[in-house]
């Protein structure tokens, strides 16, 4: 008797071994590869598995979205809500598009998204998501890209065109200069001010002509180096620039002259849009999986994993400018001729990358998303004597 009773105490004293947590299927395994963001929500909506497109989408590691559920994230309001409440309730997969996700945790526009039931676990819904915005932005870069080629036949003909006149009518005023008046001389004077200011105009119109670029292997980080040194010592000598690396990084395929053109006008940019005082400027790397281009007339694909942010602290672009940032002629400052993200955009096209921005008030990220060198141009030559 006295066994049964310690055998029983026993019993009662010890704890109650934890619940184990749903065993996750093994068909998730498979959406860890998936190129699209991929979360599984549980009954409460708490998210139970995130690929690492997931993670990218939101900006948040695997394990510390473990420990979310989608409200902290964004508002119960929020039309993804009712997606997921429907699939529950049907029992069937549910679409929506064009789904807007604020909140100051996360800023994602033109969202689509596909909820579906998972069998292995009642009540878990899979949902996929699609940054529409991207695709968007996309979309009006590969047009301006089909617009620049006709832009740059032009160009080149307007600068042989003006070019010669304008040499013609500024000779002519240093000639009458001489033996002008000096209420003349004055008018003599602004003619040739005109005549040059034009000139460097045509001469800007000039870049955006088609030109071969030669690319190489190109190591990013010393390239941002080197334009973190010309903005110190010049134009954003009195702001605070951080950086924030990944050392890890293979090769950019792109030429290196240009990704200097490219990144000092951003940078630049950056310095003119922040505070003199309060300003901030973020330069950072990272891989990730990017996105693959479809090249016309061929079954090629170009991958895109390098990306490269420059992210200021300024009052953001205005949404009627953001429409139409990347097109000549685009400007909100004062004097300004509103070609430097026309050509950014350009320059970056030439190199077969990518360039995106996202703006908020307080937050302005542009981020260059570039490809790997191929193995074959990175991998050492071997000797005639190997």
């Amino acid at each position: 008797m006295s066994g049964f009773l310690a055998s029983r105490r026993a019993a009662v004293a010890a704890p109650r071994a934890p619940e184990a947590a749903p065993r996750m299927p093994d068909s998730l395994a498979l959406l860890a590869a998936l190129p699209v963001p991929v979360v599984v929500l549980d009954r409460e909506n708490r998210f139970r598995f995130a690929n690492p497109a997931a993670e990218q989408f939101f900006q948040l590691s695997a394990s510390t979205l473990a420990q979310l559920g989608l409200v902290d994230l964004i508002p119960a309001d929020t039309r993804l809500f009712s997606l997921v409440d429907q699939v529950r309730a049907q029992d069937a997969p549910v679409s929506d598009h064009d789904l807007t996700l604020e909140s100051p945790r996360l800023h994602r526009s033109g969202v689509a998204a596909h909820g579906a039931p998972l069998p292995e676990m009642p009540g878990a819904v899979v949902l996929t998501l699609q940054d529409g915005s991207k695709a968007q932005k996309l979309d009006r870069q590969l047009n301006f890209r089909g617009a620049a080629r006709g832009a740059s036949a032009m160009a080149a003909m307007l600068a042989h065109e003006v070019k010669n006149p304008l040499s013609g009518i500024r000779g002519a005023a240093q000639l009458l200069e001489q033996s002008a008046s000096e209420a003349d001389r004055e008018l003599c004077t602004l003619i040739q001010d005109e005549a040059d200011r034009i000139r460097n105009l045509v001469e800007r119109m000039e870049m955006f002509s088609e030109r071969p670029v030669e690319r190489a292997p190109v190591n990013i980080h010393e390239v941002l180096d080197h334009v973190r040194r010309i903005a110190s010592r010049g134009f954003a000598s009195h702001l605070r620039i951080v950086e924030d690396y990944d050392p890890s990084l293979p090769p950019v395929h792109g030429n290196r002259d240009l990704l200097v053109q490219i990144l000092l006008n951003l940078v630049k940019n950056a310095a003119e849009a922040v505070d003199p005082i309060t300003g901030e400027i973020h330069l950072s790397t990272a891989y990730h999986h990017g996105v693959r281009i479809a090249i016309p007339g061929s079954r090629e694909r170009v991958h895109l994993p390098l990306q490269v942010s420059v992210r200021d602290n300024g009052p953001g672009i205005p949404e009627e400018v953001a429409s139409t940032l990347w097109e000549p002629f685009v400007t909100t400052k004062r004097g300004g001729q509103g070609l430097g993200l026309a050509l950014v955009a350009k320059l970056v096209a030439d190199q077969g990358a990518l360039i995106e921005c996202d703006t908020r008030p307080g937050r302005t990220v542009f981020r260059l998303s570039l490809p790997m060198t191929p193995p074959d141009l990175t991998a050492p030559r071997k000797t005639r004597a190997e």
